[in-house]
């Protein structure tokens, strides 16, 4: 398949064409305009090599996320940003190029932080190798990382080496009614204090705080805090991060608005909020999308559309700076000099 994949590549590159890579089309919402013949990553799949007592799994691009994560929770392991599919056959190389991370990621870290080394096809057709299957390969330019939200532009991502991490011993999801204001302050107080927080959302004027970790902790947790329990919680965080809560099929145009964990909330859009305070997904129609995006930036972050409106990634370009857009035109002429590819999405994604 890699074979076939270069000689198409580099036919593209004489020929002048453009080649669009799809998975599973999960995350086509979130992709720049695909333009040209398909190059399909589902036929190259499989596990490569997974060594539970390293705490290493190397993937192929177009193996199902599912089949992923239920090998690595057999060993009683997990990828730890707790990655969305959105869409059944998500796979692993759309969840790389997109970058987007889940509930877990700002208590456990993002897509990249937890990506050792990556294969990848450029836009000339060579097959590159960077990384490896540790931490401590530091040698040269992080590019395996480089490559996780990267949609696709800079070439195809044909294998991933990932760190993995234990499943947590003890689980407990907690709910607490509180406004927005008062549910800010006790994300950020409560993991300042050590606990062991996963994960904590505030929607429809209620805080889910997930603790996990060993027993003892997290029992001492919610000792501590109180609050009701959450039945089916596991159920409840799936639906959450697969945005199936009711909070998303409500919102006819979504933006994801990045800032600074203790950044107040907009009372007169209808708000949702994770990721301690830092993430917050917003209702806005256009009228008020520009005061978002002001709001966002005088937080210290940005704002763009998620899904609904007439363009993903207009108002996300707007976030990055003249040099960071030289820099990002840099990169794609590097890696894909004949424009084989996507045009590279000059503003932030979802991390």
């Amino acid at each position: 398949m890699i074979d076939l994949w270069q000689q198409q590549i580099k036919a593209a590159a004489a020929k002048g064409e453009k080649l669009a890579i799809k998975g599973s089309g999960s995350k086509l919402f979130l992709s720049p305009t695909h333009e040209g013949a398909a190059l399909d990553t589902r036929a190259h799949s499989g596990i490569v090599e997974y060594d539970p007592k390293e705490l290493v799994i190397v993937v192929k691009c177009g193996t199902a996320l599912a089949e992923v994560e239920k090998a690595m929770a057999d060993a009683g392991q997990m990828l730890a940003f707790e990655p969305p599919h959105f869409g059944e056959g998500a796979t692993i190389g759309g969840m790389v190029a997109t970058g987007v991370s889940g509930p877990r990621r700002a208590y456990a870290g993002a897509v990249r932080d937890f990506v050792l080394g990556a294969k990848v096809i450029d836009g000339k057709g060579d097959h590159l190798s960077f990384g490896g299957k540790v931490m401590k390969n530091v040698a040269g330019f992080d590019v395996s990382r480089l490559l996780v939200g990267s949609f696709g532009s800079l070439g195809v991502i044909t294998e991933v080496a990932f760190k993995c991490l234990p499943l947590p011993k003890a689980e407990a999801t907690r709910v607490f009614e509180m406004d927005s204001a008062t549910a800010i302050e006790a994300m950020n107080r409560w993991y300042a204090e050590a606990d062991p927080i996963t994960a904590t959302t505030w929607v429809d004027g209620e805080l889910y705080v997930r603790f996990a970790g060993a027993a003892p902790a997290v029992n001492s947790a919610v000792q501590k805090r109180g609050g009701e329990a959450l039945a089916n919680d596991l159920d409840w965080w799936r639906d959450w991060r697969e945005q199936r809560h009711a909070f998303f099929a409500n919102a006819k145009e979504l933006h994801r608005m990045s800032c600074k964990s203790t950044a107040p909330v907009l009372d007169d859009m209808a708000t949702a909020i994770e990721w301690g305070g830092a993430l917050r997904w917003v209702e806005a129609d256009e009228a008020n999308a520009a005061k978002l995006r002001y709001q966002a930036s005088r937080a210290g972050g940005y704002a763009s559309v998620w899904r609904g409106g007439a363009s993903t990634h207009a108002s996300a370009a707007q976030s990055l700076s003249e040099p960071l857009k030289e820099i990002h035109a840099k990169l794609k002429t590097s890696f894909d000099p004949y424009n084989v590819f996507a045009p590279l999405p000059l503003g932030e994604v979802a991390r």
